[in-house]
């Protein structure tokens, strides 16, 4: 039997920021995973977010809206955390990834892929606090694990 379109009501959260929120980011356990996450949404032509799922339920621009407020208020709390914290939070992301820690820490040592994290939003200095605070946490990584510096003057990059 088909559900009531009142009970359908009652079961969809009221917005689309709520849903991204109850249905995606709660279940994502670190805040740089969900940063990005929410990063990997976004249209790097034209700096939309798409998610299937929330334009079909709630239209295009209130799901973009919801995901690109939601970056920034994720990118915010993120930059809110002191680095112990941040710390915490990278080598909770890194533990729940299938590759091992040393190869995660030595991949983004070296493509650097954090660098499209930042939502449009932030200003300059926000996004070098986030480009410094993480590469401050990587060396501390990567001298924890035995992992190599790679050599900024190598080209092509291994």
């Amino acid at each position: 039997m088909e559900p009531s379109p009142e009970s359908k009501s009652r079961l969809r959260p009221k917005t689309a920021a709520t849903d991204l929120w109850r249905n995606t980011l709660a279940q994502i356990p670190s805040l740089l995973g969900r940063l990005i996450y929410l990063s990997t949404l976004r249209d790097f032509n034209t700096g939309s977010y798409h998610h299937h799922g929330l334009a079909t339920v709630y239209g295009e621009e209130e799901a973009n809206n919801a995901m690109r407020l939601s970056h920034q208020d994720t990118f915010a709390q993120w930059l809110e955390f002191p680095l112990e914290q941040q710390k915490a939070d990278l080598e909770l992301y890194v533990a729940g990834l299938e590759p091992e820690r040393k190869r995660v820490v030595e991949t983004w040592s070296r493509i650097e892929p954090y660098r499209t994290i930042s939502p449009s939003s932030a200003s300059p200095l926000e996004k070098q606090l986030f480009l410094t605070d993480l590469e401050t946490l990587l060396t501390l990584m990567r001298n924890e694990l035995g992992v190599a510096s790679p050599d900024p003057t190598a080209w092509p990059h291994p």
